[in-house]
């Protein structure tokens, strides 16, 4: 599932988009239009630049959004239902669902795919908000990477705190809710990570709020891992730190992939190259090697419970690796639940959304993981045809869990819809194209020509 094909686009429209948009001085758009106006460069035999096509590239991120809101609302149906065992299995999918570890159902009452359709919204929850917010912030301010400040300030400004949110209800749990309430208090990242002050710096938090900085660095994980290090770092250190670089790894890297590969071959191809990332002697490689060794030498594909229940005895009830469990929302456990729908799930979007939703523990989370990050390789209309779907719901609702955002729809304060989200991502992409990457965007065939990551890098 690879980008690159090249796509005519207008230069003029696109030269105006860039300036009112992108905000780029005159001597960028000089730069764009110079690139632009070459001698007839072909991208035949170019080993050094990877091209990608903007057009397509909006299309993709699309089905991020999509995948990723289709995967979020099926995972919180089972969230918390079941952390130890008994777990649910194949068998409990399309049944009723059961009250989760405080009591409470889930957003539909059978545990089943969840959809919107058309003139309908998807509300924001606190797998979508989050990275929306830092698209946002990173629009606004014209920057490639967020400082503490920029940070800081767009958390105050655009999250709740427990007194002042409607039903005292703020959509922040754990780490992210300390972070949150250390910022207002005057500190800024990374010291909101430090765990003398952040106790809950190794729970999922940034698993699940900074995968999307990976989409604004195609194929150059190096740059993506530099945007996302002070998100990263404002809730997570050490391991849940370093899978948090595992997702964002696997979202740059998803532009890179051949496209004679299947589906199952690329999402091992990039959870492969993320694995590089896992240090050496943490327990988090040792849950990758673990389980992706127990789902190989599996003979029956279909049975990832097995490989789940060994994970429930290995990690959480005897410790191993250095692994102490303390609560269903750390960072480890869910990793290791999100691999096994990875790897058993074997490419196929619905079947990877229905393992995570099924496998326990933060279900909802490694399944809006892995919606996006499939979403993206399926664009919207692959997303579409999965599901047999064609009128799937494409608005979507900040204000369901945040605050202080404009209308883009023109209809209701804090709407916005999946195309216009996906235009204003190509924008800052635009961007680090150029600052960060000393790349080019061509405005005759609306492309990106990305220099090709040092594999030392």
């Amino acid at each position: 599932m690879n980008i690159r094909s090249i796509q005519g686009g207008s230069t003029l429209l696109l030269a105006i988009h860039l300036s009112m948009v992108s905000g780029y001085s005159d001597a960028q758009e000089k730069t764009l239009n110079h690139d632009s106006e070459r001698s007839d460069p072909t991208y035949q035999g170019d080993t050094k630049n990877l091209v990608i096509s903007r057009t397509d590239y909006a299309e993709r991120l699309q089905g991020f959004w999509l995948g990723q809101n289709i995967a979020n609302w099926t995972g919180l149906i089972t969230e918390m239902d079941r952390v130890e065992a008994p777990f649910y299995t194949d068998e409990q999918w399309q049944t009723p669902d059961q009250k989760n570890i405080w009591g409470y159902y889930g957003p539909a009452p059978i545990i089943d795919y969840y959809f919107k359709d058309q003139g309908e919204v998807w509300g924001a929850d606190d797998d979508t908000d989050i990275e929306y917010m830092y698209q946002y912030l990173l629009d606004q301010h014209k920057t490639s990477i967020l400082t503490p400040e920029q940070i800081r300030d767009g958390w105050l400004t655009h999250i709740y705190s427990n007194e002042d949110a409607p039903d005292g209800e703020n959509f922040l749990w754990v780490s992210n809710e300390r972070a949150y309430y250390l910022m207002k208090d005057g500190i800024l990242p990374p010291q909101t990570s430090e765990p003398s002050l952040n106790p809950y710096y190794e729970q999922i938090d940034a698993q699940l709020t900074t995968e999307i900085f990976g989409l604004f660095a195609p194929a150059r994980s190096d740059i993506a891992l530099r945007m996302a290090h002070l998100p990263i770092r404002t809730t997570a250190k050490d391991h849940a730190e370093w899978v948090a670089e595992f997702y964002v790894i696997m979202h740059a890297m998803a532009s890179a992939t051949d496209p004679g590969w299947s589906m199952q071959k690329s999402v091992m191809w990039l959870a492969d190259q993320a694995r590089q990332r896992l240090p050496p002697g943490s327990y988090v490689a040792d849950m990758y090697d673990f389980i992706k060794a127990d789902f190989e030498s599996n003979p029956n594909k279909d049975n990832w419970e097995a490989t789940r229940d060994r994970v429930y005895e290995r990690y959480q009830k005897q410790a191993s690796a250095g692994y102490q469990y303390n609560q269903p929302f750390d960072s480890g456990i869910n990793f290791a639940s999100s691999l096994i729908s990875l790897f058993y799930g074997r490419g196929e979007l619905p079947r990877t959304i229905r393992i995570a939703a099924l496998c326990g523990w933060d279900a909802d989370n490694p399944a809006a993981t892995w919606g996006g990050l499939l979403g993206f390789l399926l664009k919207k209309s692959g997303v579409e045809a999965a599901f047999g779907k064609s009128n799937l719901a494409t608005h979507y609702s900040i204000l369901r869990t945040r605050r202080n955002f404009p209308d883009y729809n023109g209809k209701e304060p804090g709407e916005d819809r999946f195309d216009l989200m996906a235009n204003r991502a190509l924008s800052i992409i635009d961007r680090v194209v150029i600052e960060e990457m000393h790349g080019h965007v061509d405005l005759k065939r609306n492309t990106w020509l990305i220099p090709r990551q040092n594999p030392k890098e």
